[in-house]
């Protein structure tokens, strides 16, 4: 029997979980909810009807998984402990310091009713988080090393749209060759924010703007650019539009280590991303968490989990069979 998925939020991501979903044999798209007028909304899957929002309630018995696809800052701190009141839930929560406290609210809300919600599914946190775990447990006493890009971050670039005087931009996360080299070399280097990436602005400004005044306002953010060499571009919407259009991201996460009697063994872990489209391979992240939170849910889990809670084989169509003969 297929699992019966909804999406919450048709934007890059709720796109790419009906592209994801579709390209599962055992997964069925029921529904998806929006905030706007259903009847502006097409999506590509047919048949397949688009609701507000609002009435998503009365779908509490026909979705196994409701997989939502808003944003972190205000969507799903909001969202997510709302819906796991009525539905098994899953989302790409990507705020880290806030991770426990959104842990918390969905914690408590899904025990409340009996269902189970599972946040923060994804590539960082995601894989990565994994990556991070195994290299912990494997190499007690290393070091941790994680490295995003070259790929775009549209947070990063959605904070200097906002700034008076830019049209349109684009913002990529670069991470600094010779810190990356030393980490793989097992120098175990200790490296400031600023030694780990560095950011490269491409911005379009509005007739009239000051290009000294939007230079100052993003490389003296808090929080975004501040504690980074940057490099902003000031270019055409038309250049913008032809060379910066795409989504592509990725990273690395690298423990390092030792071992042996006094020590004398270097070991490194490394696991890597290279991704063309990141809202589409985040999706398709959640997708396979959505098989094993249902799976979860039908033993009888209920609160909150993580990745970090979710054995392997839960993530497989395949049978635990299948797994050992094909992938152990």
């Amino acid at each position: 029997m297929s699992i019966r998925i909804g999406i919450v939020g048709y934007g890059n991501l709720g796109r790419g979980v009906e592209y994801a979903a579709a390209a599962n044999d055992d997964m069925e798209l029921v529904a998806v909810f929006t905030r706007r007028d259903p009847q502006t909304v097409k999506i590509h899957t047919p048949g397949v009807p688009v609701v507000n929002v609002k009435d998503a309630a009365a779908w509490k018995d026909k979705i196994d998984v409701m997989i939502l696809c808003g944003g972190s800052a205000t969507d799903l701190p909001v969202q997510t402990p709302q819906f796991v009141r009525d539905f098994n839930v899953i989302d790409s929560f990507d705020t880290h310091a806030h991770i426990p406290d959104h842990f918390a609210a969905v914690d408590a809300a899904g025990k409340e009713t009996g269902h189970l919600g599972m946040i923060s599914v994804g590539w960082d946190p995601g894989l990565f988080s994994l990556a991070r775990a195994y290299g912990n447990a494997i190499l007690p006493g290393g070091k941790d090393y994680t490295f995003w890009g070259k790929g775009v971050s549209q947070g990063h670039s959605d904070a200097i749209r906002r700034i008076k005087g830019v049209k349109n931009a684009k913002q990529y996360t670069v991470p600094v060759e010779a810190a990356l080299a030393s980490v793989r070399n097992g120098e175990n280097p200790d490296l400031t924010t600023r030694q780990k990436h560095t950011r490269e602005c491409f911005v379009v400004l509005e007739e009239g703007a000051d290009p000294a005044y939007v230079e100052n306002e993003i490389k003296t953010m808090p929080n975004y650019f501040d504690e980074y060499d940057t490099t902003v571009h000031f270019i055409s919407e038309e250049e913008l539009l032809k060379n910066h259009s795409g989504l592509a991201h990725g990273g690395f996460v690298l423990r390092s280590g030792k071992t042996g009697e006094n020590k004398q063994h270097n070991h490194i872990i490394e696991f890597s991303l290279k991704l063309d489209s990141n809202p589409e391979f985040t999706t398709s992240v959640l997708v396979a968490y959505a098989r094993a939170l249902n799976r979860m849910a039908k033993e009888g889990r209920t609160g909150c989990v993580t990745v970090l809670d979710v054995p392997p084989a839960y993530l497989s169509a395949k049978s635990g069979e299948e797994l050992r003969r094909s992938l152990l």
